[in-house]
Parts: structure tokens; sequence; C-alpha cells
């Protein structure tokens, strides 16, 4: 399949395509035939906006995209969740009304574009949905949610949602909201963790066989989760706050607790996750990150924020992390726990780059550095796709009896 789909779906573009990462024979043999699984992809945010093609091969250098169905395939990734994301907006019964609206358009978007490309990809909701796309040469897309906004206070759209394919949920994103409280809100904590409805909606999460995803949320809330939980949950996407200190990260003590609930944390490759930026370097960065995240930019606008980037990079170029320090995250959660508790959630589209990773196409890079590391093709496997696969499984498994 994949022989037959590249001519087709790679255009004439080759001369704008990312350098591929130097791989060993050793480390293609392990990537080509590891399923490769990233937990939060945030391409929908691209495929909102009017013209963009999920199917058509874009430039990184020249509107800073990170994902579609063609570099997917150049790069070996079988499957990615696509995010669902809202930014926290008012918590009133109309704009919790509007971001449920927003949310079905966007769950429209990516059944469009699996309807529309058979021949390269497929909805997948289980781990055996997964293996048999790889197997046909497909790309397995599977629904999160960044964000329980869309919820609002009606635990029957968690059924709803569930029913369009959606098999995990963040449940807060950068504010708190009426499930909990973020990590980030700088007006500090409303309900010191979980609300009384967000117990509920982890309560109907683990009855439907949504997992249930603490990225983003505060230490408190994870430790209400995990006490209430009747299954594994997850860190779409988290990195680990001993090797950078920020609020977003999972402190080791959280990461063991984590492992012993039999979940996983998929590591994170935003910069300012992955390796701490100088202050004046995070806030020009956080200042852009909004801006980037509006639909309805126009064409100049677009390339008003990309030159923008590429100069905030170049001041702080000493800043900026590598694969290997991501690679370090990866390997800071196996020595803490073991090889079945982390994988990848690397927020492209959202943030996410380091050097030598800078779009889908170069995922490469990270199996290579596990080989040089020492790590085997079983571990391997288990980082990149397996353990993610378990815990989807073991979540349907904990519904099914509850």
């Amino acid at each position: 399949m994949k022989r037959f789909l590249l001519p087709l779906l790679v255009p004439a573009l080759a001369h704008a395509q990312l350098a591929p990462p130097v791989m060993s024979d050793k480390a293609k043999k392990i990537h080509a035939a590891a399923l490769t699984i990233d937990t939060h992809a945030d391409v929908p945010i691209n495929m909102m906006k009017p013209g963009f093609d999920v199917a058509v091969e874009h430039d990184f250098e020249k509107d800073r995209s990170q994902i579609d169905f063609p570099r997917m395939i150049r790069g070996g990734m079988d499957g990615m969740f696509f995010a669902v994301y809202l930014g926290q907006g008012k918590r009133t019964e109309e704009a919790n009304a509007e971001a449920k609206k927003k949310a079905l358009a966007i769950f429209d978007k990516i059944h469009e574009a699996v309807k529309a490309n058979p021949q390269t990809a497929g909805l997948a909701t289980t781990s055996k949905d997964a293996y048999r796309l790889q197997k046909e040469g497909k790309r397995a897309v599977f629904i999160g949610m960044e964000n329980g906004w869309p919820v609002g206070k009606d635990l029957t759209n968690l059924k709803l949602y569930y029913d369009l394919g959606l098999r995990y949920i963040t449940l807060s994103h950068s504010l708190n909201n009426d499930i909990c409280d973020s990590s980030t809100d700088g007006d500090g904590p409303e309900f010191n963790g979980l609300s009384a409805f967000g117990e509920e909606v982890v309560k109907e999460m683990n009855r439907l066989g949504i997992m249930v995803d603490i990225s983003h949320v505060s230490d408190s809330t994870f430790f209400d989760v995990i006490k209430l939980t009747k299954a594994p949950v997850i860190a779409s996407h988290s990195s680990c706050r001993a090797l950078c200190d920020v609020p977003r990260n999972m402190t080791d003590d959280m990461i063991k607790t984590l492992a012993k609930n039999g979940g996983v944390i998929q590591i994170n490759f935003v910069p300012g996750f992955v390796k701490k930026p100088s202050e004046p370097h995070e806030m020009s960065l956080k200042a852009l990150r909004l801006k980037i995240r509006q639909t309805d930019l126009s064409d100049a606008d677009k390339k008003a924020l990309r030159d923008e980037m590429k100069a905030i990079n170049e001041k702080y170029k000493s800043d900026m992390p590598t694969v290997q320090d991501a690679v370090n995250h990866i390997e800071h959660v196996i020595k803490l726990t073991s090889v079945d508790h982390v994988g990848i959630g690397m927020d492209m589209d959202g943030g996410g780059e380091v050097i030598g990773l800078q779009d889908v196409s170069q995922i490469g890079a990270i199996t290579e550095e596990l080989v040089k590391r020492g790590y085997s093709a079983k571990d391997i496997e288990k980082i990149w796709g397996g353990n993610i696969m378990r815990v989807l499984d073991q979540v349907e498994k904990a519904a099914g009896n509850i």
C-alpha cells in the first residue's frame, strides 16, 4: 500500500521537505516494525482554517505546519490522536453551548478528512483498529479532546462524544473549568482539585471507556483523579518536572503514582516543557502561542507570525532543546518506574518542536536516539505505541466491568 500512496500523495514539493533523520539500519528496521502512535496532535487547528488539506503535503518552512498524511507516511508515523482543542472561555450556559457547537464542528472536520481519504487513513477507536490499519499501510486517526469545556455541565455529552470516536479527554486546559483546577490558572485553585461535577465526569468516563487525561491539570486534581478512577489514566502530553521545573510537567512522585495506577506519561516536545527557557524567551513564546492558535488569521497575519517565530528562535537559539533533551525525559521516566509507563505525545502544531525534529516526517530521530542509548526493539515498541495501546485496552475492559 505504501509503495503506491507515496507518488500520489507527495506532489512536487520534494525540494521543500525537511531533511530526513540520519538512521542506522537497525533503527530503520525497528522503526518500520513498531506501531508508532503520538497521543497529542493539534493538526485540527490547521484543518479548521480555510484551504488547509491534511491530505496534501505542506512545507514547514513556509507555513510552520507540522502534520499531514503525506508527512506521516514519510516519517513512519502510524497513528496520532487528533485533538479537539478549545481554549477555555466563559463558563456561562451560552458559552458552554457555543463550545459544544465548535467541538462538534472539529469532530466533523476530522471525520470528513478520514472519509475523503479512505486509501490513506482510517478512524481508530481501539488498539485492534490501530494494528489493522498499520497492516493495511494506512494512518490511524484517533480522537482526543483537549479541555473538557465542551462537556459543559451535561454528562450526556460524554456519550455523544464517545460515539463520535472520542477516546480521551484532557480534563482542563490553561484555566480552571467546571471539571477541575488547571496547573496554570493565574487566579489559583478554585476547587483544590476536582469539582463535585468533575468527580461525576471521571466516573462516567470510566464507565464509557474514555481515557482520563491529566495533562494540564493541577497537582491536586491529579491526586483526586487517582483516588477516584477505576481504570489507568494518561498524561497525553506532559514531561518531567525534575528536568524542567514548570507546573505543566509532572513531579517524580506524580509519575511514580501514575505508574502504580498502570497509566502512562506521553512526553511533550514543546521546548519550554523540555528545557526551561530564559524568562524573556518564555514571555515572547507565550504571547506568540496565543496568536497562532487563532483560526481566522489572514495570509499576511500568518506570514507575520512565522517571521516573528523565526526571529524569536534565532534570538534565543541557545534555549532551544534537542531530540536528545526530549529523550532524556523518556529515560527519566524509565529510571523512575519502568519502560512500561512512558510514551510520546509531541504536541505538534501546538508548539512541539525540538532541534532535529521539526515536523512529523522526522520522528525517526527519536527511534535512532533510543537505539543509540541501548534500548531493545521490544522497549522501543512499548515506548512508541505498545504502552498507550495497553492502557486503551485496559480502560475499555474496565468500562465493561463498571
